[in-house]
């Protein structure tokens, strides 16, 4: 599978894994916390954050690619650098790391199935990371409702019908699964904040 993933894709991956990484770091450090802390923190977010934007793009990669169709992650500096300075300055993170790109011309159906792949991979990642926080407990159950809350987060942006996201395609190709990934996202970020 690693052999369908080319080396300049891999660095971009890398590279905004790293980035919104820092920026939820940031976040997380705002009022000052000791390198134990800001280690916790960082190792914290590639696990969470880190994992749902991976397999979010790799989901849209690998079901293009099962339809035939060449595609890959792009990452976007000027995005990945407007997250860190945001997330340092004001405190939020709007992190728009990249985009997986599809190469070919995808029916609706195919661009739905294809674009629905991302949410869907992150509702999913919303179970372990639930269970962690329910039965985890101390620092295990802090890293599930991070992880939980991410994910549903991930999810519910993505799922908005505007733009380029992917609630746009989804809707477009059918709109009884857009509400289905709809609703459960946006039950997923609820629940998750509170």
């Amino acid at each position: 599978m690693l052999e369908r993933i080319p080396l300049r894709e891999r660095r971009d991956l890398l590279i905004a894994w790293l980035a919104i990484s820092i920026a939820f770091t940031l976040i997380y450090i705002r009022g000052g916390v000791n390198v134990t802390g800001l280690i916790f923190f960082f190792v914290m977010s590639l696990l969470t954050v880190g994992v749902a934007f991976i397999l979010h793009e790799l989901a849209h990669k690998f079901t293009a690619m099962r339809y035939g169709y060449w595609a890959e992650f792009k990452k976007d500096n000027q995005m990945l650098l407007v997250a860190v300075v945001m997330a340092a300055l004001v405190g939020v993170v709007f992190a728009a790391p990249g985009a997986t790109y599809i190469y070919g011309n995808a029916t609706r159906a195919e661009n739905g199935r294809i674009s629905a792949a991302g949410p869907l991979t992150n509702l999913l990642l919303c179970i372990p990371f639930a269970l962690l926080m329910l039965f985890g407990g101390g620092l295990i159950g802090i890293v599930g409702l991070v992880g939980f809350r991410v994910n549903a987060m991930i999810a519910t942006f993505n799922m908005l019908p505007i733009s380029v996201l992917d609630g746009r395609k989804i809707l477009a190709w059918n709109p009884a699964v857009f509400a289905v990934l709809m609703v459960a996202s946006a039950g997923a970020l609820f629940w998750s904040l509170l």
